[in-house]
């Protein structure tokens, strides 16, 4: 079988490549997804799969292999862009204005419908059934995976297990990392209002200046982690925009802060909040200012399966090599696969896109990113594989 699948991944390496570069051209941003989601659809049908659309532009579909009550196996991928313009010289260049797919979900949707042209035409050689799960908003919360969730994507039928990949630019082309347990943070965002007394720069002994105790809030809120969690409890807060003031001479009557808080224990995560907001409120009302503060809780942290991570990973070391198959470290990014995590045995493994000969090496995020597309014919072969495996 295996055989077969890397065959077919091969053949069909040059079309996907295309439907890659398509995708690439064409980006949607977060919940806006509609001629993404279209152009899903439309593939999975002329792959003879019906989709079905959920959660707006979601879209899902199953593929029946022998005895198709014996495993189920959900696989995902995400397919919004970013607000980023694009600075390339590729002809596949995005043609949205300030949209641009910077993280790589052209080409975990194309890895996926790869996948499912393949499952599809080999669909007599392997037992169960797969679904697949095309999401929106990976990139916004409250994100794509929650609305699925909501809508129905983990019922009739309810997969045993989940998977899904995300390119990796620091690994090479033909590489793949795999993690246990703990892989990605939870992520929330932090709003501060800051309001006191104003007035003249030259008379400051007038004001209450919200300038000033922005500053002591910022210093004080590093020590919620440092004072408060168990130094091997991994956790990040970091203030990430200071607006106030607009002149040399007033000092304001608001500041504004924002920033992100990320935490691996649920726990510890809400017992932050607390602390975040007590000291904040505490620290303004002693300098004699009032603030109000906002958290956005955003995705829980990505839990991957011990027993489904080491199944995946020897079937990736079959489907790759050893010398291919290494692990992945800790990051404290976040990803709302996490949802998926929390409720299905899961794991969500990095497909290396980089070349160093090339110069393909930049990050997502970027105006500059981009992947050697040869990481195509891997990602699609290895989820194929994986579907028909586990």
């Amino acid at each position: 079988m295996l055989h077969i699948i890397k065959e077919l991944a091969k053949n069909y390496k040059e079309e996907f490549i295309g439907i890659r570069r398509h995708l690439h051209a064409n980006p949607e941003l977060s919940y806006q997804e509609f001629e993404t989601s279209a152009f899903v659809q439309n593939k999975l049908k002329e792959f003879g799969i019906a989709p079905k659309v959920i959660a707006t532009t979601g879209v899902t579909a199953m593929i029946e292999g022998k005895n198709p009550g014996k495993r189920i196996i959900a696989l995902r991928a995400d397919m919004d862009a970013l607000p980023i313009q694009e600075n390339s010289t590729q002809p596949y260049i995005s043609k949205n204005k300030g949209v641009m797919h910077a993280c790589g979900h052209d080409v975990h949707t194309t890895c996926l419908l790869g996948a499912s042209k393949i499952l599809m035409e080999t669909r007599d050689q392997w037992e169960g059934t797969v679904k697949l799960v095309f999401q929106p908003g990976e990139e916004k919360n409250p994100g794509g995976a929650s609305l699925m969730i909501r809508d129905g994507v983990l019922e009739n039928p309810v997969p045993q297990k989940m998977i899904a990949l995300h390119v990796n630019p620091a690994l090479e082309v033909g590489e793949f990392s795999f993690r246990e347990g703990m892989a990605m943070a939870s992520a929330d965002e932090i709003y501060i209002s800051i309001k006191a007394k104003g007035g003249h720069a030259a008379a400051p002994q007038y004001t209450a200046d919200p300038i000033l105790i922005a500053s002591h809030i910022i210093i004080g809120l590093q020590q919620i982690i440092s004072r408060n969690n168990v130094p091997t409890n991994p956790s990040v807060l970091s203030i990430t925009a200071i607006h106030g003031g607009n002149t040399t001479n007033v000092i304001p009557s608001e500041v504004k802060l924002m920033g992100t808080f990320r935490a691996m224990d649920e726990k510890w995560r809400f017992d932050a909040h607390k602390l975040i907001k007590n000291l904040v409120e505490q620290i303004a009302i002693s300098m004699g200012a009032v603030a109000e503060v906002t958290i956005d809780v955003g995705y829980p942290f990505v839990f991957n399966d011990p027993v489904v991570t080491r199944q995946v990973v020897r079937l990736a070391t079959e489907f790759a090599g050893k010398e291919n198959v290494s692990e992945t470290e800790m990051r404290m990014g976040a990803e709302d696969f996490a949802y998926y995590s929390q409720i299905v045995p899961a794991t969500f493994f990095r497909l290396g896109t980089g070349n160093k000969k090339r110069e393909i090496t930049a990050i997502v995020h970027t105006p500059i990113f981009d992947v050697d597309e040869d990481a195509i014919e891997q990602g699609m072969g290895m989820m194929a594989w994986l579907a028909t495996s586990l």
